[in-house]
């Protein structure tokens, strides 16, 4: 039998606090956004979860800032490049920015701000989210929520939508593992990512264009708890380095694989053979060692040693398709017999969009430096 709070849990009301105006350096957003929500018994409750778009906090906060080149505010506000592709308008950076978000552009945002400025994100969105949170919780007396949102493409899917970049007093992951499902089995992997869900559902009735940036969530106050300061926010979403299976774009990921394959042959030049001592071993061992040492930073060393290793001792045919090194693998095997000169020629021939290793298509994160 099912309880009233079971009942509940089963409604979501979304609903816009419309009449938000332009916001300006220096202003009180919560004071802004009350005075737009009338009196907090009527349009606000216990439980109710505040999705915040993150422009109107960035100027709030006066993160507008004077740019005639919006590439160089990009590049300022990068800290790793992920992947760089050209395009008939221009050229889209996918970046790791100063928050540790991956995004198109570190986040700066040209549209909707004074002609020769630009926009970029606040500073900390957990931190920004935990003082609008505190007190808008001060000044109404009621449990409330924040999330401050902002705008994302995605990996392997067409289109963009809201994610929360910024958390305070809202639960963002909701852990079901140890749980069982309605057939009686146990969910072993299952992390939902409820902040980002949250901002989904709300970016449906903000809208883009609307001038709506503030909507309120009824019906998921077991997300609602306490504000934490020493909490990561939202920032627990973001997933560590250790963990990122595409740490590097397609194109990126092709061009480093390649690239190890020459190192590799550089090292190895004269060795053809495999060792037959020890002492020839401890040579060839040395080759790839000073060949892993001189890959980039973030690159998956270990797994392009063994690759490295293998396109010396065994012969392309025997080598998988589907192995890790993908298009890449005859490649390894030919850095062996291609003149230096020669080996340039066909790196510029490598396809742009050429597949990678664990597949195609957007990754998130890569090894570069920007350009402005």
């Amino acid at each position: 039998m099912h309880s009233a709070a079971d009942g509940a849990r089963h409604r979501l009301e979304v609903f816009v606090l419309p009449g938000i105006g332009e916001v300006r350096a220096g202003d009180d957003l919560a004071a802004t956004i009350l005075a737009v929500a009338g009196p907090a018994a009527s349009r606000l409750a216990d439980g109710d979860i505040l999705a915040v778009t993150s422009k109107i906090v960035s100027k709030a906060e006066g993160r507008q800032v004077a740019a005639t080149d919006r590439e160089q505010a990009i590049a300022d506000e990068t800290v790793r490049v992920v992947a760089t592709r050209a395009h008939p308008g221009g050229i889209t950076r996918i970046v790791e920015n100063r928050q540790g978000l991956v995004m198109a552009a570190a986040g700066v945002d040209a549209s909707n701000v004074e002609h020769g400025t630009v926009l970029l994100l606040p500073v900390d969105p957990d931190a920004s989210a935990r003082g609008l949170c505190a007190a808008l919780r001060a000044a109404t007396g009621l449990h409330l929520g924040v999330l401050i949102t902002d705008t994302v493409g995605r990996p392997w899917r067409d289109g963009q939508t809201d994610i929360a970049i910024g958390a305070a007093g809202v639960a963002v992951l909701d852990d079901l593992r140890g749980s069982m499902d309605a057939h009686g089995r146990r969910l072993d992997v299952t992390v939902a990512a409820v902040a980002d869900e949250i901002a989904g559902a709300a970016d449906l009735i903000k809208g883009k264009t609307s001038g709506n940036p503030v909507a309120v969530l009824r019906g998921l106050g077991h997300l609602v708890g306490a504000i934490d300061a020493g909490d990561r926010g939202a920032r627990r979403l973001l997933r560590d380095s250790a963990n990122d299976m595409f740490r590097v774009g397609s194109a990126e990921a092709y061009a480093e694989g390649y690239a190890a394959g020459l190192a590799a042959a550089e090292a190895d030049r004269g060795t053809d053979s495999a060792p037959t001592n020890a002492d020839e071993a401890g040579t060839a061992r040395a080759a790839e060692d000073r060949t892993a040492a001189a890959l980039p930073e973030d690159a998956p060393t270990a797994l392009l040693r063994g690759h490295i290793a293998a396109s010396r001792e065994t012969p392309d045919a025997d080598l998988p398709q589907k192995s890790p090194t993908g298009p890449a693998r005859g490649h390894f095997a030919a850095t062996r017999e291609v003149p230096d000169a020669a080996a340039d020629d066909h790196l510029g021939e490598l396809p742009v969009e050429a597949p990678t290793a664990h597949g195609t298509g957007p990754q998130v994160a890569s090894r570069g430096t920007a350009s402005a």
